[in-house]
């Protein structure tokens, strides 16, 4: 999948686990500190690559990809397995405590928008082609459908004209089917 289609993806995720969970009140900086957090998990376990979107967004990060990613292994390597999931939960998770000392937003809610985005593009990538290994370190990359012939092409035209848009139509949909919901839930912050 390519970066905007894991961004949505992500923002769609996201959405439906707001909706659907009883959050705490939270502020606009935790909001806003969250909705950051989930498109950077959306696009992270990509940094096993050096020309992913997130190093390119970066100042000095392709030098800083080239560097990172032999450490990761290949692209799709243990970044997109449930061992990476632990991983960078983990080391994210103590990263935001740290943090969390020093500002005054509920890194909880940061770290599972993070991790929420982060297992969505996992997810996204069990549809295309390549498969992801997600029990690394069993060499077998599992997909959907099974028979990878079947599974669409990262950038094809599947993906352009029938992923992305349908993600839009979705979340279109959505919110104006829970249109109330959101509002309710914006006006906490104003």
């Amino acid at each position: 999948m390519t970066g905007r289609t894991h961004d949505l993806a992500a923002f769609t995720a996201l959405s439906l686990v707001i909706l659907n969970t009883p959050l705490p009140p939270i502020s606009l900086a935790t909001g806003l500190c969250a909705l950051g957090a989930n498109f950077i998990g959306g696009l992270a376990p990509d940094l096993d690559q050096p020309t992913a979107d997130l190093w390119r967004r970066l100042p000095a990060g392709s030098v800083i990809g080239r560097l990172v990613s032999p450490i990761m292994g290949s692209h799709r390597f243990i970044s997109h397995s449930i061992l990476g999931v632990v991983l960078f939960g983990f080391v994210l998770n103590a990263l935001l405590k740290w943090m969390g000392t020093f500002v005054l937003v509920d890194m909880g809610l940061v770290w599972s928008a993070f991790m929420i985005g982060f297992v969505s593009h996992l997810i996204m990538d069990t549809l295309t082609r390549d498969g992801v290994p997600w029990f690394f370190p069993i060499p077998v990359r599992l997909g959907f459908p099974p028979i990878s012939a079947l599974r669409m092409k990262t950038g094809g035209y599947l993906e352009k004209y029938v992923v992305f848009p349908g993600l839009l139509i979705f979340n279109g949909y959505w919110f104006s089917h829970h249109y109330h919901f959101y509002v309710e839930f914006l006006r906490r912050f104003f």
